[in-house]
């Protein structure tokens, strides 16, 4: 079922299958502020009195999952989501979320969220060029999520010299990245990026996922967030389609789609799906943690 509700002081709805709920929001964004099971802990994380100003006014990430566009750029990328959004309901468990268009950049952004069987999540996001030029651009899901946790990127299944001479995916770093920060783990068969508030520098790290899932480990809840990878296609940020990110207790799972230039009208579209498990205790052994993370795909 959907039914309007205040999240946090922010109007909203609320659906719901009897075993999960998620809460959008009208009165802004488009964002998801809450993905939770029946009686729950929400795993999305809440930010909700942070705000930064730029020349196109005041940017506030709000918490949860946003859309944008890439690549990053100050102030083009933190255009202020402030203002209610247009909804529709399609049946009981599914809603469109349709912000303005964008002033400054004449895009107009899109979210279809949709809550299936258990706890699975499809979200539909959609970037519309609105503007009179072409424009370049890729849809950018974020989903910042509750401290504490670690984010979990799945490497490309591990071969020997003998098997494979040539590389098989790129890792992206920014200029403050820092492999030598203790919140890294760079294994054999995962990355791993530790939430820590003990950690106020901020670290990212990006990669081609070729296997199309990641994950927060957030103990004892398990989130998945699945994508599709387009073999051959252009990413941003040096070929990244998944990027993490954390400062102190902030920390955010990013899937990006390929660059595409729009024309007047045009639309690129990027697709997630969602999971969320509770009761999940993983090994800390890497071999270990790896394949009992293979059983909840």
């Amino acid at each position: 079922m959907i039914e309007e509700k205040t999240f946090e002081g922010i109007t909203s709805l609320a659906i719901s299958n009897g075993e999960a709920e998620l809460v959008v929001t009208t009165g802004v964004g488009p964002r998801l502020l809450s993905y939770r099971l029946r009686n729950g802990e929400n795993i999305l994380g809440s930010w909700l009195q942070v705000a930064q100003e730029n020349d196109l006014g005041t940017w506030k990430p709000y918490g949860g999952h946003r859309l944008w566009a890439a690549p990053e750029e100050m102030p083009r990328t933190y255009y202020p989501d402030n203002d209610p959004v247009e909804y529709e309901m399609i049946g009981d468990h599914a809603v469109i979320l349709r912000a303005p268009v964008e002033r400054i950049t004449n895009i107009q952004k899109k979210i279809r969220i949709t809550l299936g069987e258990a706890t699975e999540v499809a979200l539909q996001h959609v970037i519309t060029n609105r503007g009179t030029e072409p424009v370049e651009l890729a849809p950018w899901a974020l989903t910042i999520l509750r401290p504490g946790g670690t984010v979990i990127i799945p490497q490309e299944p591990f071969r020997s010299h003998e098997e494979a001479l040539l590389p098989s995916r790129p890792m992206v770093l920014w200029h403050f990245t820092d492999l030598t920060d203790a919140r890294y783990h760079l294994g054999k068969q995962l990355l791993e990026l530790r939430c820590d508030s003990r950690y106020d520098s901020p670290q990212k790290i990006g990669a081609m996922n070729k296997q199309g899932w990641t994950a927060y480990y957030s103990k004892p809840l398990l989130f998945m967030k699945e994508f599709d990878y387009r073999a051959g296609a252009n990413y941003p940020d040096y070929g990244c389609n998944c990027e993490a990110y954390t400062s102190g207790e902030y920390v955010e799972l990013e899937s990006l789609g390929p660059l595409e230039m729009l024309q007047p009208g045009e639309s690129a579209m990027h697709r997630e799906r969602w999971r969320l498990f509770d009761g999940v205790t993983l090994s800390e052994d890497e071999d270990k943690r790896s394949q009992e993370i293979a059983r909840w795909m």
